[in-house]
């Protein structure tokens, strides 16, 4: 089986996290702190605030921004639900902007249609590891005097230009297993406002600035000792992690290039794609459907998944709520039916992309 994602830790980690166990401290420590100071150092940015998760990441954020009923927070249809679920945590209202066919992130132009008196929050997706074109949603957002929060849980060092993504204004990330830097369960928050990076650092921590010094109503969000152990050996061999996931990449495309039925991803002029998945499109000119595709796949032993079948508010839980605003987004509807994953990731050979690319034409061409 060529598996679509490897989980692997070598033994700088394992030392690590013995080292965090003999000290008894296992809590947030000071290997949370290294952490948070190294990847504020990724993104570029003064701030960096670990929590426990990539969904609190967002929450937190969206909380110390003060939303109130009926204030809206414009984002992508194309994405997981914790995206969706944050806005509705946070008391806020949802609006989806359409997508590009380019790079499956919303587009700037269509977030300016959905603006209204109510938008306070624009949150683009960096969805695959691509960052979105944050030029011109700064810019929208410095016009209208919008904060913005990227969801970046899958965009680590992203780039545009020389700035990653995180650093617009408030940066989403998570490190869930499967993403290119995992601490099994962990979210950072980044940011270059002082007030803002304050604010989290108090209400991760139950409202306290300092002990049974409560500033704030606050949550327990933080993050252990034990989970930056495993994350911070990675930060070490992250520049080339994502190389080797951008040689498979490359050697992906060049081996489907042609393939009928097939479109391949890109990375676009400017940017640093991180590859959290390498996503192709199955068209109608393909001979089989994409159900059909992926089926034939995993029955061929390599592991190809769907992420996203269907736009995030196209399930029952989110029908018919007003603080859920449903609008047509024609072009995130079609690349929805359309994707499909293929294993991208810094452990495979030459031979299983061979045998990716093999099987790929074999299938979408019609040949059995």
């Amino acid at each position: 089986m060529i598996p679509i994602t490897v989980v692997e830790f070598g033994a700088e980690e394992e030392r690590l996290v013995l080292e965090v166990l003999r000290s008894g401290r296992v809590a947030q420590g000071p290997l949370v702190a290294e952490f948070e100071k190294r990847f504020a150092e990724l993104t570029g940015v003064r701030h960096a605030i670990a929590v426990n998760n990539g969904t609190t990441s967002l929450i937190a954020s969206l909380q110390c921004l003060d939303l109130q009923p009926g204030d809206e927070v414009i984002t992508s249809p194309f994405t997981f639900a914790a995206t969706l679920n944050a806005i509705l945590e946070a008391g806020a209202t949802a609006r989806f902007a359409d997508i590009s066919e380019d790079d499956f992130n919303v587009t700037a132009a269509s977030i300016r249609d959905r603006l209204s008196e109510r938008t306070k929050v624009l949150m683009p997706v960096h969805i695959f590891g691509q960052i979105a074109e944050m030029d011109e949603i700064s810019s929208i957002a410095d016009e209208h005097g919008l904060r913005i929060l990227e969801d970046s849980a899958q965009a680590h060092g992203s780039k545009l230009g020389d700035r990653a993504a995180g650093s617009f204004d408030i940066g989403s990330f998570s490190f869930y297993a499967t993403k290119n830097l995992t601490t099994g369960e962990g979210g950072m928050i980044t940011t270059n406002d002082d007030e803002l990076a304050d604010r989290l650092r108090i209400l991760r921590n139950q409202g306290m600035r300092a002990r049974y010094d409560y500033a704030m109503l606050g949550q327990n969000y933080r993050l252990t000792d034990l989970q930056a152990a495993l994350v911070l050996p990675q930060l070490d061999r992250y520049d080339g992690i994502v190389e080797t996931r951008s040689e498979n990449a490359a050697y992906l495309s060049r081996g489907l290039e042609g393939t009928t039925g097939v479109i391949t991803p890109v990375e676009l002029p400017g940017r640093r794609h991180v590859w959290h998945q390498y996503t192709i499109r199955i068209t109608e000119d393909s001979q089989v459907s994409r159900d059909e595709f992926v089926q034939r796949m995993n029955d061929a032993g390599i592991g190809a998944g769907v992420y996203y079948p269907r736009l995030v508010f196209d399930y029952d839980a989110y029908r018919g709520r007003d603080d859920v605003i449903i609008e047509p987004t024609p072009v995130a509807e079609l690349i929805a039916s359309q994707v499909v994953s293929l294993p991208v990731h810094n452990h495979l050979t030459t031979e299983q992309l061979d045998t990716i690319i093999s099987t790929v034409r074999t299938i979408v061409e019609g040949q059995r």
